[in-house]
């Protein structure tokens, strides 16, 4: 893994004082290599056994060590974006489509390394092995967990998707151990769905949580979670970033869920039906 991606995908668990040298290697990678451990520290303010233990805490030996690998990435990558003509609207617009593109292929990729193929897999087998899966989320969220449990139905699944959390409970009551309760939430702090986790949990059925790469409570009421990395400086580009790593994801599972060729004649099947009420 490259190491400018470990520090993206690692900044959300990091202290304040580790996330304070992320972001100044994230925004000077290309000068890092004239920076010895003691001028990082002094340049931050911090003590040089800070720098090292950073370095050491994602898997480097020391800070030589992750300075190298971050120069040799560097200069593999390169900086491959043109500036774009003063005044020319297409150039712009051109530039902006593939800064926009790289961002979101850097989410994707660091949302891919931080869910191995095990647990892709895991979550996968759970929902081939559903009763019903139930699929909440709050605002945003509710969109993505409507459109997940509308996939999953076209390949025959019982999905449920509940657009108010507060009546889940209601519905939870009925649950059966073989069920599975799919969790979106960004943030992972709502206190509604770790309430339903608990139920869902308690009356013995597996809980699923999609939240970003962060240590939020949800993810500790769920027996599997799907994580998502993003991250921009600007707030308008994040959300963005963040919609486009988290669709990859959950389009993976789906794939492994058409592996089975009864489950994608149904779908098919579905396509054909709509096909012909269009078509009449």
């Amino acid at each position: 893994m490259q190491p400018l991606l470990i520090i993206r995908s690692e900044r959300g668990q990091m202290s304040a004082i580790e996330r304070r040298i992320a972001d100044f290697i994230l925004d000077n990678a290309h000068l890092l290599r004239d920076y010895s451990s003691q001028q990082l520290a002094n340049a931050l303010g911090i003590s040089q056994s800070s720098v090292v233990k950073f370095s050491q805490k994602l898997g480097f030996k020391g800070y030589p060590d992750l300075k190298y690998s971050i120069g040799e990435a560097v200069a593999r990558n390169g900086d491959s974006a043109e500036p774009a003509a003063a005044g020319d609207e297409s150039n712009v617009q051109d530039a902006l489509a593939r800064e926009l593109w790289q961002a979101k292929s850097r989410a994707e990729e660091e949302t891919r390394l931080l869910n191995p193929p095990e647990r892709i897999e895991a979550v996968a087998a759970m929902l081939r092995g559903a009763g019903k899966a139930f699929a909440v989320g709050i605002g945003e969220d509710s969109v993505v967990a409507r459109a997940f449990a509308t996939r999953l139905s076209l390949l025959g699944f019982l999905a449920i998707h509940h657009f108010d959390p507060v009546l889940v409970p209601a519905e939870v009551a009925t649950s059966q151990p073989d069920d599975v309760l799919l969790l979106f939430s960004e943030r992972g702090e709502a206190a509604t769905l770790c309430q339903l986790a608990r139920i869902f949990r308690a009356r013995g059925g597996k809980v699923i949580s999609v939240t970003r790469h962060t240590a939020n409570p949800l993810r500790a009421h769920a027996d599997l979670s799907l994580l998502v990395s993003a991250h921009d400086e600007a707030r308008h580009v994040e959300p963005l970033l963040y919609h486009a790593a988290l669709q990859q994801l959950l389009d993976l599972v789906f794939l492994l869920l058409c592996g089975d060729e009864s489950r994608r004649r149904q779908f098919d099947d579905y396509h054909e039906h709509v096909r012909s009420l269009l078509d009449a």
